[in-house]
């Protein structure tokens, strides 16, 4: 089985359609996986869902688009004013049908035999929104993953592309398919290929036009978008300034 799995895709078409192009030319896959984060920040959150509906892709929810379809304010904590702004857009953009549709996706897959299972989810197993750091400690990953009996795990959420082993397990961040945020301006996703003794991934880095994917944003009325060039425009953390130059 091969499964070519993107996440954080973050409403930018431009990214998804140059990451799409080259599975194609990758030979396919058996699945294709969005692992979250479908919506939020970006200028196009209608198309990418009609885009992923419309090649059969397997999608699951991710802290954002969890608050986009939230019910209530209650489900809205650890969200601020502006993600509360862009929540709002966000929803006039999409209606109700893929509002309810974000409502309805799962929250984590798996994939093979319980012998030899890959288990993807948005950020770790047990939540949608706290990171696995690619050093995140002992204690950490005890507490994350510990009890999860999958072989591998692929995650997206930290945007940041990496493999790791840990007790047996592959750990496997798929990067982010519409905002990279490890200085690399390229967008990105993984091939996971089961084999006889576990899973291989494989990463994937394509250049897509950062420059039309900012005018969009500065021409589609989306809240707060001058905030959102310059994350797009920067592709990293401002934490890892020191670490990613």
């Amino acid at each position: 089985m091969r499964i070519a799995i993107l996440s954080d895709i973050h409403g930018n078409l431009v990214g998804l359609e140059a990451c799409l192009a080259d599975i194609q030319t990758q030979g396919g896959a058996d699945a294709m996986v969005a692992a979250g984060d479908l919506c939020m920040d970006g200028p196009k959150p209608k198309k990418v869902l009609q885009r992923l509906s419309e090649i059969g892709a397997h999608c699951l929810r991710g802290n954002a688009d969890r608050f986009i379809a939230a019910e209530s304010d209650a489900d809205l904590r650890g969200s601020d004013d502006a993600d509360r702004r862009q929540i709002a857009w966000q929803r006039g953009e999409l209606g109700e049908k893929w509002v309810g549709w974000l409502r309805g996706l799962p929250f984590s897959l798996r994939y093979g035999a319980p012998e030899n299972q890959l288990l993807v989810v948005h950020a770790n197993p047990s939540t949608d929104d706290e990171h696995i750091w690619p050093d995140a400690d002992d204690p950490t990953l005890e507490r994350l993953i510990g009890s999860e009996p999958a072989t591998a795990i692929a995650f997206g959420h930290l945007h940041i592309p990496y493999v790791r082993m840990w007790r047996g397990k592959l750990l496997v961040n798929v990067s982010s398919a519409g905002l990279p945020k490890d200085g690399d301006p390229r967008v990105g996703y993984a091939f996971l290929v089961e084999r006889s003794g576990g899973w291989e991934a494989k990463h994937r880095r394509l250049p897509f036009d950062v420059k039309r994917v900012a005018t969009q944003l500065a021409d589609c009325g989306i809240p707060d978008s001058a905030d959102l060039i310059s994350t797009l425009r920067r592709h990293r953390y401002k934490r890892l300034k020191n670490v990613i130059p």
